[in-house]
Order: structure tokens, then sequence, then C-alpha cells
């Protein structure tokens, strides 16, 4: 599952100034000599310098870039492809032959092996597909592109670092962002968190195994996974309640949901205890029901993408042991260009929904809580063929 990682939009926090600073467009040959003086400037030698004198433009990286919709897919329509008996399979596998190195993984960084393999699994279907874009020239296309260099820029240098320490081949080839390997890491963090998990002196995050399930776990604790907690659970909502509870950002003990009549996903009653824990609704009080815990802030730092981190987290659930989860019946949902509409309209009544584009993402979901209590609907945050209607 080749993706943007949500590790690039962190790094806005920590160089907003690019653009402002001219570091992006202009002659490509120009652009490139600023970031050479800048390469060497941060230590990179002559195999790292002479990879970044080769690099060109990927016009298919820029089209790449424009047009993600894989997340515009509904809960159930994305876990329903991206759980397959394929990856179950695999998964069961290779748990099994590399258990002495998921046993060393969670106890050096608390990480269990289910949550390493779902991401193996989504990522890149356990190495079986890492890409084929030239990642160099895909991070320079996209730096050296105004759109966001930001994200991109620094990982140049960590890249050529990579390069430079023959880690890496200067034609190493990835995702169309710049993420590496079998679960699919951004430079920086192959660099400062590669971890050799097969002890033969060299950090492989294409082609070994052990390196890969190491360096996952070393990267996911340093998100800042917590050994020993629980990431998320399905359960079931009674017929009616409080709706407008519900979401990621509505965190309560364990205990408040219990006392609201939500159970596990058997029927069985939740413990009445102090874990925080969220309530969400991917497709509405109709669909299907978890509840998620602190660790679940993780996923969400890999990927912002709900729907993404959604199904990475119940596929860790199978890999686990849980019984696939229940799709429930949902209202239909709305197509891009519904979607797009509603945005429109939630836009003109003066909600902050991001981008319109057609995605059912976080800033939608509020808006539209928000909007439903106001008309006296069930406050669930999922889209309707009536709500559009009213609107």
């Amino acid at each position: 599952m080749i993706r943007l990682s949500a590790t690039l939009a962190a790094l806005l926090a920590v160089s907003p100034a690019f653009a402002q600073d001219n570091q992006c467009g202009g002659e490509l040959s120009t652009w490139l000599d600023g970031m050479t003086a800048e390469a060497r400037a941060a230590g990179v030698g002559d195999r790292g310098l002479a990879a970044l004198a080769n690099a060109r433009d990927d016009k298919k990286v820029l089209g790449r870039d424009r047009s993600q919709q894989v997340f515009a897919q509904n809960f159930n329509e994305f876990a329903g492809r991206m759980i397959s008996d394929y990856r179950l399979k695999q998964g069961v596998a290779m748990l099994k032959r590399h258990a002495d190195v998921f046993t060393r993984a969670e106890q050096e960084f608390g990480v269990p092996a289910p949550v390493i393999s779902a991401f193996w699994a989504l990522e890149t279907d356990f190495g079986a597909v890492q890409g084929d874009f030239h990642t160099l020239n895909a991070l320079v296309t996209l730096a050296h592109d105004c759109r966001r260099p930001q994200l991109f820029r620094p990982q140049i240098v960590p890249l050529l670092k990579l390069i430079d320490n023959a880690t890496l081949p200067a034609d190493v080839e990835g995702a169309w962002a710049g993420e590496l390997g079998q679960t699919q890491i951004l430079p920086s963090d192959y660099l400062n968190k590669g971890r050799d998990g097969d002890g033969d002196g060299v950090v492989d995050l294409r082609g070994s195994a052990p390196d890969v399930i190491m360096t996952t776990a070393n990267f996911l604790k340093s998100l800042g996974w917590k050994a020993g907690q629980a990431w998320m659970e399905e359960v079931r909502v009674p017929a009616e309640m409080d709706w407008s509870d519900s979401g990621r950002e509505n965190q309560h003990p364990r205990s408040h949901w219990a006392a609201a009549s939500v159970v596990a996903a058997d029927g069985s009653p939740l413990p009445a205890d102090d874990q925080p824990s969220s309530l969400v609704l991917p497709m509405g009080r109709k669909g299907p029901a978890f509840l998620i815990y602190p660790n679940f802030d993780v996923y969400l730092e890999w990927n912002q993408s709900f729907v993404y981190t959604l199904t990475a987290g119940h596929l860790a659930a199978r890999f686990a042991g849980a019984k696939p989860y229940d799709p429930m019946n949902p209202d239909r949902a709305l197509t891009i260009n519904e979607m797009k509409q509603l945005q429109e309209k939630l836009v003109a009544r003066g909600h902050d929904v991001g981008n319109i584009d057609g995605v059912l993402g976080t800033g939608t979901r509020t808006a539209l809580q928000k909007v439903q209590k106001e008309m006296g609907l069930p406050a669930d945050g999922w889209p309707t063929q009536q709500l559009l209607q009213v609107l």
C-alpha cells in the first residue's frame, strides 16, 4: 500500500520556511546547485553528491501526487479489499517464520508482532511490492515543486547519506513520495531508526526481514507506542445513544461506554474501568463500531487516513486472534462528487473541512456532527443522502 506517510506531514512543524526562502521552483539545474551546497555542508561525500548531480525530474511523480483517490473509499470498501485471505495467510506464516525476531522486537521496543505484521502486510505485501519509483528523483521532483517542498526537501540529505555510506544504491527504488523498504519508511527514519536485526552489520530494509521487523518496532516506539497496552477492539452499540459523544476527539473512561450500553463484539459487558477510550463509527451508527485506545494515536502518526489506520488496527487484531469485524448495514455511502457537494455546503455554513476532495476526513466528520446535531439528526458523523438533501 504505497502512500504518502503522515510522518511527512509532521515535518511541516520543523521546516516551515522553505517556500518563503525561495528554495523551490526555477531552473532545476540552479535548484540542484543549491541542494548540492546544502548536502556538502551536511557532510555528504562524493558518492552521494554524484548521485544528486544525476538526479532528474519525474513527471509521473507529480501526477501521482495530484491524484490520491484511494482514501475516498469508505471503510467497508477499503478494509474489505485490503484485509485479504492472502495477507492473512502470509501474515500467519511470517509470524511463525520470524517468531524469534518478533520476540526480540517486543522485548526491546514493546511493540507486538501482530502490529508490525499488519503494517508490513498493508504497505508492501511483506516486501513483494516496494514501489518502482527512483527514490532520489522522486524526492528531488517533489522538493523542487513548490506545492509542498517543506515535506520532501528534508529527506534528500538523509537519502544521500544512505547512498554515501553504501547502505543504499544511487538508483534505489521505492514509493512515489520517497518511502523505502518493506514497511515504507522515510530516508530520515531509515537513517536514524534503522536497526540491524540479522547481525550482518548492514541495515537492509529492502531484503532483510529481521532488519525490517526490528526497525519497524523501533520506529513505532519512537512514535509513542506504549508496551502492553491495547490499540483497538470491535464493539456493539445500542440502537439509541448520544451519537455526538462518538468520535476520536471524545475520549472517556471505558466505564462511560459500559454505562451507555456499549458491549464487546461477542455481546459480553465491557470492563467498567478507567481505560481511556473513544468510540468510533467509521460508517455511522448503523455500521461497524470500535473502541480505540491511546496506542491508536501511533497509527495516526504513521498515516493520517482514518480509513487506513482502522484497517491496519483491525488487521493487527486479526493477526492477534480476533474474528472478522461485522460490516453491519450502514446507509449508502455518498459518491466522491456527492461528498464534494456536501463539503461545499458545510464550508458555506462556516465549517472548516480542509480540502474539498470528496474524502471523509476528520474535519468533515467533525463538521458533519455539528450540523447533524443542529438539525436534530443522529450526530454520528456519517454523510447520508438525507443530510445532503436537507442541506
